[in-house]
């Protein structure tokens, strides 16, 4: 199992609309990086574990944890001219940008913010809190996810 860390503009997309839907379960769509798109793509498995993300928000705040439910496919705003996420160089037989969907499976209850994200030991080289990562979609290790599991337990949905 890998574990992941997904960041979320809660404008566009919150904690609060994942547990909403149907099953708390919904596609992860927009991801124009290569970088995450590969991550996406190559590595995140039906089964991982995501922390869910609220970013550019302030306070910045780990909100849930969701289950990757569906691995990669093809995204359609690629193939939509009026959606943002349109690109026309994407073709359908061999997709340029993919999409997997979560599931909602439990909640930080207060969330956890990012300052103190920083004033835990063992995460100083957590991906997220290195200057200058804004990548979407991050890997964090097994012992990073142990350290924020015992700092603060989620609460099941």
């Amino acid at each position: 199992m890998n574990y992941w860390l997904f960041k979320t503009e809660p404008s566009t997309y919150s904690w609060d609309d994942l547990k909403q839907q149907p099953n708390r379960t919904d596609y992860w769509d927009g991801i124009r990086n290569y970088q995450a798109r590969n991550f996406l793509r190559d590595q995140v498995k039906k089964g991982d574990l995501v922390l869910f993300y609220h970013s550019v928000k302030q306070p910045q705040a780990i909100m849930g944890i969701a289950k990757v439910v569906r691995e990669a496919y093809a995204d359609p705003t690629a193939f939509d001219p009026q959606s943002k996420y349109f690109d026309p160089k994407s073709d359908p037989e061999n997709p340029r940008w993919v999409m997997v969907d979560v599931q909602a499976i439990a909640e930080f209850d207060p969330p956890i913010l990012r300052d103190e994200l920083k004033q835990i030991p063992g995460l100083e080289n957590m991906m997220l809190l290195r200057k200058g990562s804004r990548l979407s979609i991050q890997p964090v290790s097994e012992e990073e996810w142990k350290i924020i599991l015992a700092y603060r337990k989620p609460k099941d949905l």
